[in-house]
């Protein structure tokens, strides 16, 4: 792999001045004085292709931010891949400053990985408008992994200012974009990189990798390309994925990955000789050296599955350009519920474990930023009144001057959950590295209970540290003779909340009401209730057309980005008749099997989605909301035919046991099976989906909640019986109604007993 070349030292760098005119389209890489041209020469006919990524993709939602007084930076992030190098760059800001800011001595500073890259003058015309400026950026400045950091100077009078005004501030657009022109570098064919160029980590843009097949893949190549899709998927994690399908045939411009047997390989690979053991190899695309293909290869389907097997369990010991798989082996069954991204269940879990990226769990300022942790829960955790979740916080930070009100906010998913105060040190200053002494962790501080009925599947648990405005400034002392002003400069605060914090889910039980398109769309279930897939089984067809593999490939692939590991026990079939023999759930993947075709449950849910619609009495607004039978008891049915293409998701009980779910992928054409991996690859598509049926057209994804339901998971009879009632009002007063009855006869009778025996008494002493 060839590294990324150097960049010079920021005292070489000359200041670039600052361009307001229209951007230029990026077609040729820069030219530069030879003393500043970086190094090794990238070669000038090395394929270029231009960038264009807006703060609504790079920056923290919502895309926009404003500088304050007391918040003066602001920062996006983006990364370069390995195998490309950045020749020209230029940040388009649009912003619009406060109408109160002084021209001459304010301005807004642009920092690159912390080296000062530009600096925006503001004039007199643009205060209080909206503008736009281009800042020219050093591709030698620019790395693996880089900050843009946005620096307000801003000023609203020439002395007494108070940094907390609310007349300084200025606001970056949302619009504004970060341009660059990147050129391919070479790379070599070297395994010990991987899975680097075929997903870059440095990446935020979704993954797309081309999976190639010599023609109609059987079962066997379906399963490997499978497992290896889900393994990327994990790799790709929040970015998203999508695999499409090729046979005998080469994507444009793209990475690819190629599946081939001794006996059926693509034309290209006709030359490559025959391989004795699963193989792994990483070769150049025929007439194109900055293209890389992956090939996965075998004797036969075994030695296909053994090779991902390998890639999926073992890819830290792949180096060179070729490797063989000797052997795989399991060691450990996974357990239910133990997927990697998901909160642990059996016992409490720490935020270390829920860190992402180091430097997560603590902020620095005047007004130090939220610090933020994604839990991510299995959709069947039976939270209904429950007692809450606890949470032992521990948290350190820079006291205040004075007793002032700071505070610690707590919110859960953009919802205010509880506070504490922010209070100055005790007078004992011997005790400030126990961790006890952070005021508000004492006796019942340290214990949070987060309402569970706000939790979903991806919930963001967000710490605000809210710091008082103690600044001590823009005062004019009249009491001396100079008459002059005195200014306290504000110091930055630090905020920490310790790793060793926890939240605690044990203990809940696991029980949902199914079908529920929507946990599998947001988590995969119930497939991920086993991480690698164990207790699912796939229906495919044999020697499907590309769309159908697909969207395969797609829906594993995002199954593994929520849970965070592969579907290496993922079972697959294409006779419908072994499915019985099974104790999986059921994962069909085109048409549905003969046998069902004739059950009017199953024939409800799939013809709601294709040409007629029981429309439910009352139907949810969005996916999170409940309905009861009468709610989805059909008011009327619509019958539509038509000639475009439609696809669809529906979800029903498994003939064959009742705690198993189905759910099919379906789609009647071409163009149908393009729209649905369009769904299922895009995140915003995906949210749509929820209930029993979800139908997928040009204008987006609709979703219902008709027919039948039943319930997955262990529940005792007795909470069963308390949730019946608590989901039905009159059933529970004439529950109670009975319980106050039968309790008023056994104390009639009790009293009736004891009676008969005091007179009992009387007669004997007489």
């Amino acid at each position: 792999m060839t590294i990324k070349p150097g960049w010079f030292m920021a005292l070489l760098l000359s200041m670039t001045p600052v361009v307001q005119a229209a951007p230029e389209t990026f077609s040729q890489p820069i030219t530069t004085p030879s003393s500043l041209r970086a190094e090794p020469d990238i070669d000038p006919a090395a394929p270029v292709r231009n960038a264009l990524s807006t703060f609504s993709e790079i920056a923290p939602p919502p895309g926009n931010f404003t500088l304050l007084g007391t918040r003066t930076q602001g920062q996006i992030e983006f990364g370069v891949r390995s195998d490309e190098v950045v020749t020209k760059a230029v940040l388009n800001l649009t912003f619009r400053p406060s109408p109160s800011l002084i021209p001459s001595l304010s301005h807004l500073k642009v920092y690159l990985n912390d080296e000062l890259a530009g600096l925006v003058p503001i004039t007199a015309e643009e205060l209080g408008k909206t503008s736009q400026v281009q800042v020219p950026i050093d591709p030698r400045l620019i790395g693996d992994f880089n900050r843009i950091r946005l620096e307000l100077v801003g000023h609203y009078a020439n002395i007494c200012e108070n940094p907390a005004n609310s007349a300084i501030w200025l606001e970056i657009g949302k619009a504004s974009t970060l341009e660059m022109a990147l050129q391919k570098l070479p790379v070599k064919n070297d395994l010990s990189h991987f899975p680097e160029p075929f997903f870059d980590a440095r990446e935020s843009r979704p993954l797309s990798l081309p999976m190639i097949f010599a023609a109609a893949p059987d079962v066997g190549e379906q399963r490997a390309a499978a497992v290896l899709a889900s393994w990327f998927g994990t790799k790709a994690d929040w970015r998203g994925q999508t695999f499409p399908v090729l046979y005998n045939a080469l994507p444009e411009k793209q990475h690819a990955v190629v599946f081939a047997t001794n006996d059926k390989r693509p034309d290209f690979l006709k030359t490559l000789p025959p391989v004795d053991k699963p193989t792994v190899e990483m070769i150049d695309r025929p007439g194109n050296p900055y293209q890389k293909l992956l090939l996965i290869l075998g004797r036969d389907d075994n030695d296909l599955l053994t090779a991902v097997q390998g890639i999926a369990q073992g890819e830290i010991l792949l180096r060179g350009e070729t490797s063989t798989i000797d052997s795989v082996k399991s060691l450990a069954a996974r357990q239910p519920y133990d997927a990697p991204n998901w909160v642990r269940t059996d016992r409490a879990t720490t935020f270390g474990e829920l860190q992402q990226f180091r430097g997560q769990l603590q902020a620095d300022g005047m007004q130090p930023g939220p610090i933020a942790l994604t839990l991510k829960l299995p959709p069947d955790l039976f939270l209904v009144r429950a007692r809450g979740i606890d949470m032992d916080i521990k948290y350190r930070y820079t006291s205040p001057v004075q007793d002032d009100g700071s505070r610690l906010a707590v919110n859960l998913n953009d919802q205010f959950v509880q506070d504490y105060a922010l209070t100055t040190k005790r007078e004992e200053g011997k005790q400030l590295l126990r961790i006890p002494l952070v005021q508000g962790l004492l006796d019942n501080g340290t214990r949070l209970t987060i309402p569970a009925l706000q939790l979903g599947v991806v919930n963001q648990l967000r710490f605000d540290f809210d710091y008082a405005s103690t600044f001590i400034g823009g005062t004019y002392n009249n009491t001396t003779s100079e008459g002059r002003c005195e200014t306290i400069t504000p110091v930055t605060n630090h905020v920490v909340i310790d790793p060793n914090s926890t939240v605690d889910f044990s203990g809940y039980r696991h029980y949902m009401e199914m079908p529920s398109l929507g946990a599998f769309a947001s988590a995969g279930f119930p497939f991920s209730r086993n991480a690698d897939l164990a207790q699912t089984l796939v229906l495919v067809s044999d020697r499907p057309e590309p769309g159908k593999v697909s969207a395969l490939l797609n829906a594993l692939g995002n199954i593994s980005a929520q849970t965070g590991y592969p579907a290496l026990k993922v079972q697959m079939t294409d006779d419908w008749s072994k499915a019985k023999e099974y104790d999986a759930d059921l994962l069909m993947i085109g048409t549905l099997p003969a046998a069902m075709r004739g059950d009017d449950k199953v024939n409800l849910l799939v013809e709601a989605a294709k040409s007629w619609v029981n429309k439910p009495n009352r139907q949810a607004a969005f996916s999170g909301g409940s309905s009861s039978p009468d709610d989805r008891r059909a008011e009327s049915q619509t019958t539509i035919s038509s000639a475009a293409p439609v696809a669809a998701l529906v979800g029903f009980q498994s003939p064959f046991a009742a705690q198993r779910s189905v759910v099919a992928l379906l789609a009647d054409s071409p163009q149908a099976w393009t729209l649905l991996n369009g769904a299922l690859t895009d995140s915003g598509k995906r949210a749509a989906i929820f209930g029993s049926a979800s139908v997928i057209r040009d204008s987006g994804v609709s979703s219902l909640r008709v027919g039948e339901t039943y319930w997955v998971g262990h529940l005792p009879w007795y909470e069963r019986l308390w949730n019946a009632l608590a989901s039905h009002p009159v059933l529970l007063a004439l529950f109670a109604a009975v319980v106050v009855v039968v309790f008023a006869l056994l104390v009639w009778r009790l009293m009736q007993r004891v009676s008969r025996h005091r007179l009992g008494d009387e007669d004997d002493r007489e």
